[in-house]
């Protein structure tokens, strides 16, 4: 059996691999080989192509066939349709960026995807919203309209080793340079679904091994459970043995934290996998807090170059002088704010229900 991988050298990619080696699969890779990786074991074929544009896709794949395509990588709809009648089984890799009010929330009523977010959900489908997820939607209806057995998946933020973007750093290298604060908008408790990268893999080879449950589908992923940003930051910091005191800010001035939220909004982004956990039986083959701190470790032992290029995607200026004003100036609000409401009393909510205390009798409230 023979199996192409698009892609293959990301974060999923080595997993997804190897899983295919294991279930007896000639692996052959198709990827631009700007970034190799060591984990891909040498006995996978490599073609170096770059998978974005139909007219190199054609070049590279000339004259191939295969029994099972998983496109991790590329432009799905080029992807799909010069493989069309040369596979039988064709896996596309998208993303939640595909739903409606995933970049622009405001355009939902009420606003922000509804919790949890399922497959049925609207796309974006308009020419006046979001131009990259509207391509995203039309990718995936070609996919299904090139290979109608094919199998979609949409991947949310991926973590784990080599992520090109790892918000983990954000609180790592803190940690790292002793801050004793973080900053997080109101309080780090947004939701996000993430997926740790051998967790996706694990759900993607699922469909490998049960291709007429999966034919036809389409599939939120990510792992089962869903931290906060302020779990989040709670399990990196105990990885590491230390201590980091979080600093609630209003959101408009928390821009030291845009790089680990990943966005200027409060609103969640939670997918339902319970289709896939229904279907093809996915559960989490290393669960999150445990994933956590196994990519800390790694950052630890690879950690980015300071202001390098990962630096650079990561986008967070590390400017801990900025921080420490808009933490000295909050303190000095709540100064304010607290003498605004000296003297204020407050008085506890009773209790709703009735408690007497023998049968037939009132209770101390006369209900």
């Amino acid at each position: 059996m023979r199996a192409l991988v698009v892609g293959g050298t990301g974060p999923t990619g080595p997993y997804i691999v190897r899983g295919l080696l294991k279930r007896g699969y000639e692996v052959t890779l198709f990827h631009r080989g700007t970034h190799e990786s060591d984990e891909i074991p040498a006995c996978v074929e490599h073609i170096h192509g770059d998978p974005h544009f139909r007219e190199t896709i054609e070049a590279s794949l000339v004259g191939r066939e295969f029994d099972l395509v998983l496109a991790t990588y590329g432009r799905l709809r080029h992807l799909s349709s010069v493989l069309r009648g040369r596979t039988n089984r064709f896996i596309g890799i998208g993303g939640v960026a595909v739903y409606r009010g995933y970049k622009e929330p405001e355009r939902l009523f009420p606003q922000g995807m509804l919790v949890p977010t399922r497959e049925s959900d609207s796309r974006v489908e308009d020419d006046e919203e979001v131009r990259f997820s509207r391509l995203m939607s039309e990718s995936e209806d070609a996919v299904f309209t090139d290979h109608p057995g094919a199998t979609l998946f949409r991947y949310p933020y991926v973590y784990g080793p080599n992520q090109l973007i790892p918000r983990e750093w954000c609180v790592i290298r803190r940690v790292l340079d002793h801050r004793s604060h973080i900053i997080v908008p109101e309080g780090g408790l947004m939701l996000a679904t993430h997926g740790y990268a051998e967790n996706l893999a694990h759900a993607v080879l699922l469909a490998v091994d049960q291709p007429q449950a999966a034919a036809g589908q389409a599939y939120n992923c990510g792992d089962e459970m869903t931290m906060t940003v302020r779990q989040l930051i709670e399990v990196i910091a105990q990885a590491m043995g230390a201590t980091l005191k979080i600093v609630s800010v209003p959101n408009e001035v928390a821009i030291a934290s845009r790089a680990l939220t990943m966005r200027e909004d409060l609103h969640h982004w939670v997918m339902d996998i319970s289709k896939l956990q229904r279907e093809l039986g996915y559960h989490d083959l290393v669960h999150p807090v445990t994933a956590v701190r196994e990519t800390v470790m790694w950052y630890l032992q690879n950690p980015p170059e300071r202001g390098g290029e990962i630096e650079q995607r990561l986008a967070d200026p590390f400017d801990y002088e900025i921080e420490d004003r808009v933490i000295a100036a909050q303190a000095t609000a709540l100064d304010e704010l607290h003498r605004a409401i000296a003297g204020v009393t407050t008085t506890r909510r009773p209790h709703a229900y009735a408690h007497p205390r023998q049968p037939g009798e009132r209770d101390h409230r006369a209900r």
